[in-house]
């Protein structure tokens, strides 16, 4: 399936204003930062991503050759000196923050580097693009479960409480807070003429090809395959508002275009999920994908005792609706389309530059149906 019924005309990420803009990328070597940057790259930006090796092998960074055509600088956010000293050789316009402990079991393991690099990553970032005068829009890109998770029916809307009982979402909300604060501070005083426009963005559990990580839904599913199973989920009766990895991509570069054009009016917290019904549980997502992969495998649920994680969790994106356009042009069920497609194209050795671009291709074309 396409384009979801009863969506609003979204816009559509425009080409001719991303063409020659210089972009610092953080976290290009992670999964959904090499997205991201093969995207960037399509739109014909001047591109510096900025990031730790990748974290996984294999890795989408390594497999799509993300770092052609762009530079790649080789940094840890948590290194202040590192970090100014490149943005200022650089001189991006446009920053996106996305190098992040993106895991919440890790964080229980190693809380300290998960504060470390969340929220003094998130501090070093916006305190470099102050002091560097060519930086016209900060993106700092945070997590649906930034939200102090109350288990309601409801989905969280952007005024929400923010919170976290583990050190991963409790890091996710201390990274809003500092960027409020920041742009309260420093941004926000300083609006004369173009200035800097500051926004933190939030997505719910994106999946797509290329992802390797450990103790996530769909690589733990793709490697139960590869080893002949079975799958073991942590979690099965959680709920989580999955989408396609290029939603909520499409929703940072429509917000930093808004950005641009008037920061003062967008710079806030935006969610960007799915639509209510691909709201799904663990469960139901495994099976759909053991199905589309034809594997004779089944799911059981690990016995052992878990760690806190939220059991249900949903977004209300009307905002970006209504003030962004943006809406979901996929639905789940495609979603799990791709991300199939392009594991069995790895599988078959196929160019998986030449994949993820087609894919990307796609869904751009979807923007404009």
């Amino acid at each position: 399936m396409g384009l979801r019924q009863g969506a609003v005309e979204s816009l559509v990420v425009s080409p001719d204003f991303w063409k020659g803009k210089r972009v610092l990328l953080t976290g290009h070597t992670g999964f959904k930062g090499s997205w991201l940057a093969l995207w960037l790259r399509r739109l014909e930006t001047q591109l510096v991503g900025y990031s730790l090796p990748a974290p996984t092998t294999p890795s989408l960074f390594e497999c799509a050759a993300v770092s052609e055509r762009m530079v790649s600088v080789l940094g840890d956010v948590r290194d202040f000196p590192r970090l100014k000293e490149v943005m200022a050789l650089h001189n991006p316009e446009i920053v996106v923050h996305m190098a992040a402990q993106s895991l919440v079991r890790p964080s229980y393991d190693d809380p300290i580097t998960t504060y470390a690099t969340n929220v003094m990553g998130t501090t070093h970032i916006l305190e470099a693009a102050r002091r560097t005068s060519g930086v016209r829009v900060v993106l700092v890109v945070t997590s649906d479960k930034c939200y102090r998770n109350q288990e309601w029916p409801w989905s969280y809307r952007e005024n929400d409480a923010l919170g976290g009982r583990d050190p991963y979402s409790s890091s996710k909300a201390c990274a809003e807070l500092v960027t409020s604060a920041f742009w309260d501070s420093f941004f926000a005083s300083a609006q004369e003429g173009q200035g800097t426009g500051v926004a933190c963005a939030r997505a719910g559990n994106v999946i797509g090809g290329g992802d390797w990580a450990a103790e996530r839904l769909v690589p733990d599913i793709m490697r139960a395959i590869e080893n002949g199973g079975p799958v073991v989920l942590r979690n099965p009766n959680a709920i989580r508002p999955w989408q396609h990895v290029l939603e909520p991509l499409s929703g940072y570069l429509l917000l930093a275009e808004k950005l641009w054009c008037d920061g003062p009016a967008y710079s806030e917290a935006w969610n960007f999920g799915p639509r209510d019904s691909d709201a799904k549980p663990v469960s139901w997502l495994a099976e759909e994908l053991l199905r589309r992969w034809r594997a004779d495998l089944s799911w059981k649920a690990d016995g052992t005792e878990q760690p806190h994680e939220s059991q249900f969790l949903k977004l209300d994106c009307s905002k970006a609706h209504a003030r962004l356009n943006w809406a979901p042009r996929t639905d789940l069920s495609l979603a799990l389309d791709w991300v199939v497609e392009w594991h069995k194209a790895y599988r078959d050795r196929r160019d998986m530059r030449e994949v993820t671009q087609a894919q990307i291709a796609a869904f751009m074309a979807l923007q404009r149906s």
